[in-house]
């Protein structure tokens, strides 16, 4: 069974150092945070700006947009098998290899010379990446006392919700300002320091390397089948018309295969590859289960935003960037208060304010028009940067702090999974819905253009005269134009589906937060457990 600790069994250093931090230590972890951020960052860092990488490299559209699926998949593979092998070689092996490894795909990644080599480095940037994730969740809950976690809990929260955020922003400004090149060089000198700080300062913990003869290689074969096919599946579902394509098909079935040798391994096996009965603790679960939903959240929006932006409004890179730049200055204001704020209200009352503060957010972008811009958008990206904050620090309270310590490296990275999935599954629901939408609404629309409807042919009517007064032909560009008005419109109405959708998502988690039992608090605040 999973130990559910009390505020009393939850890791203290000795009673006089609880309150005391080793300054060695405290450089450790925020070495590992900068770690995390470059990690969490590089997930979207090229989304806005693949068409710049695709030129570069001579790519095709789809083969370009496996520049972000194979680090994606690559990180889900090794996010969960990050704890296990935290045990065996110990935290400080796992991140600074983890930190070097990272830095030198980097480097090839700037170096590749065409789409293949491209896919493979940042394939090895995802997955070496991917195990400094949840060391940091981890190392966050056994470190510091209960007392200094209104004070962790932001940071990490701010670190894993705005380094996607402003993704974008960032990758925007470098390969504007300078080339694509450099999305992947700025992580250099960075990785170089944090390697070598958290080579000599983690102390957390000591290896097991006995625990190596009991590793089990059929299940992480089978976990690597299992995560890596969905996240295929789910990634390029959309734009293969699912189970239609042969890939996709095949891809679903080793997924279901790799899943059912994978569960059977992690519940029959002496030394599981992940250890999935943390599940068993209940404030874990439905911490999980948020995660989960607030991973559709954070990287639904941060794909329909630009989505928005670039096909309706036809912002470049750059231009979206700075847009949306407002929900990142929302989070990094409101992580201090969610800090603060984690010490009085009860995580349950934190949690619904945020997730109401979401769907708020998403019920105002219900109403969007094809002229919707920066300041129209202000209030829905500050709402949702705001709710975003207040939901993560109560979420990562709740689910690793009610866990005992020998438990949370490996649930760290379960729960880190479950957000990463949340936007896997979240991205390929909003696609689908974007599209299956858009074409319904484009028929309906296209009923009411037609010639029996006198306010479509006095339209079409007076831009046929428009463009005859220009020496144009008239009649092809104005029925191309109000062919274009009618897509717009049904893509317009598409986006709306989705944030009412969303909508009702979050306002339901306002409710659900109260299913969880109310962790005692713990001395200061931030960490008790039932």
């Amino acid at each position: 069974m999973a130990a559910t600790a009390t505020a009393g069994t939850i890791p203290l250093p000795d009673a006089g150092a609880a309150e005391r931090m080793d300054p060695k230590r405290l450089i450790a972890f925020f070495a590992m945070v900068f770690g995390m951020f470059m990690s969490i960052l590089d997930i979207q860092i090229v989304s806005a700006s693949l068409a710049e990488i695709q030129a570069g490299l001579s790519a095709g559209s789809d083969e370009v947009a496996w520049v972000q699926t194979a680090y994606l998949i690559a990180e889900v593979i090794m996010i969960p098998l990050s704890g296990t092998l935290a045990r065996i070689v110990s935290t400080r092996i796992l991140f600074s290899v983890s930190a070097a490894g990272f830095t030198i795909a980097s480097a090839l990644a700037a170096t590749a010379t065409n789409i293949d080599q491209m896919i493979v480095y940042r394939a090895l940037q995802g997955f070496i990446g991917g195990g400094m994730i949840p060391s940091v969740f981890a190392a966050a809950f056994t470190i510091f006392p209960p007392s200094k976690r209104s004070i962790v809990s932001p940071i990490i929260g701010l670190v894993a919700t705005l380094a996607p955020t402003i993704g974008p922003t960032v990758g925007g400004y470098l390969s504007h300002a300078f080339s694509w090149h450099w999305l992947f060089l700025v992580n250099i000198i960075p990785g170089i320091l944090v390697t070598i700080v958290t080579w000599n300062f983690i102390d957390f913990d000591k290896p097991e390397l006995g625990l190596m003869k009991k590793f089990d290689w059929w299940g992480l074969l089978s976990m690597a089948v299992f995560l890596g096919s969905l996240e295929y599946v789910l990634e390029e579902g959309n734009a293969n018309d699912w189970f239609s394509d042969e890939y996709i098909f095949l891809g679903a079935i080793a997924s279901a295969i790799g899943a059912l040798v994978f569960f059977y391994r992690a519940f029959n096996v002496e030394f599981p590859i992940v250890d999935l009965r943390a599940f068993a603790n209940r404030n874990f679960a439905f911490g999980s289960l948020f995660s989960f939903i607030m991973g559709i959240g954070l990287y639904g929006l941060t794909y329909l935003y630009p989505l928005y932006l670039g096909r309706i409004r036809g912002y470049d890179s750059l231009m979206i960037g700075e847009t949306m730049f407002v929900s990142g200055l929302a989070m990094f204001c409101t992580a201090p208060i969610a800090g603060k704020l984690s010490t009085k209200l009860d995580p349950r009352v934190m949690m619904a304010i945020g997730f109401a503060s979401f769907a708020s957010g998403t019920w105002m972008m219900s109403h969007m028009t094809a002229d919707w811009d920066f300041y129209e958008l202000l209030v829905p990206q500050i709402l949702r940067g705001c709710g975003l904050m207040l939901c993560m620090v109560p979420i990562n309270n709740v689910a690793l702090g009610t866990l005992s310590p020998e438990r949370v490296r490996g649930a760290s990275g379960l729960f880190n999974l479950t957000r990463n999935l949340g936007g896997a599954v979240g991205l390929a629901a909003i696609n689908t819905i974007l599209t299956q939408r858009q074409e319904e609404h484009y028929a309906r629309l296209q009923e009411h253009v037609q010639w029996g409807n006198p306010e479509a042919v006095d339209q079409l009517n007076s831009m046929i005269a428009k463009y005859n007064s220009h020496g144009l032909d008239g009649a092809t560009i104005a029925i191309q134009k109000l062919s274009g008005m009618v897509q717009q419109q049904a893509t317009i109405l598409s986006f709306i589906d989705v944030f009412l959708i969303l909508t009702f998502l979050f306002a339901a988690l306002v409710v659900a937060a109260f299913l969880i039992k109310k962790p005692q608090a713990a001395p200061g605040g931030g960490g008790g457990g039932h």
